[in-house]
């Protein structure tokens, strides 16, 4: 019996670390569909950490409100109290501008021909890129206490707060630390 300890037992140990780890601490997710675009690619793995610490700007995932079983992945922009305006593609918070530099490759893209050659891929995407006016239409909403406000970094197609409504500190998942693969896009958040 102690043999089998003896060699069993690290094993075991290590085992119950990385379970405590994975379900207590932090959670591989993959990112699907291109709502976040450029920042975060279809097909691209990501490291979340569990935490009740969630700051503007902070990529996050959460709980479908459509589909609870489902991850979204999304960019918080507004916090409880704060109100979030969007005017002529210009996003202010509580009335200050709020400067988004992770969008400016889509911005500017989308200056250029409104994405329709970006979005090859998609002929819906196309469709919403030639009929928009803006690249993120206006809005402006009270972010309730409790309660986040999340873009995706690709306002024109995300499915986002825009639709789904506010999202509850509850139902945030874990906010984004590591993007693991592809290794070539390795980065730390």
């Amino acid at each position: 019996m102690k043999e089998f300890i003896k060699n069993w037992g690290a094993f075991l140990v290590i085992i119950a670390v990385f379970t405590i780890v994975r379900f207590y601490f932090v959670t591989p997710v993959s990112v699907k569909g291109h709502s976040m675009d450029p920042t975060l690619a279809d097909g691209q793995k990501l490291l979340t950490l569990k935490t009740d610490s969630i700051s503007r700007l902070d990529i996050i995932t959460l709980q479908e409100p459509d589909d609870p079983d489902k991850l979204a992945v999304k960019r918080v922009i507004g916090l409880p109290g704060e109100t979030v305006e969007m005017r002529n593609d210009q996003l202010t918070i509580n009335g200050d501008p709020l400067e988004e530099t992770y969008l400016a490759e889509f911005q500017a893209l989308f200056a250029q021909d409104q994405l329709v050659e970006t979005y090859s891929y998609n002929e819906l995407f196309q469709e919403i890129a030639r009929e928009a006016t803006n690249f993120t239409d206006d809005f402006s909403v009270v972010v309730p206490e409790g309660y986040y406000f999340v873009l995706g970094d690709n306002r024109l197609v995300s499915k986002d707060s825009r639709s789904f409504g506010f999202v509850a500190q509850t139902a945030v998942e874990g906010k984004v630390i590591w993007r693991y693969w592809p290794i070539p896009d390795m980065s730390f958040f």
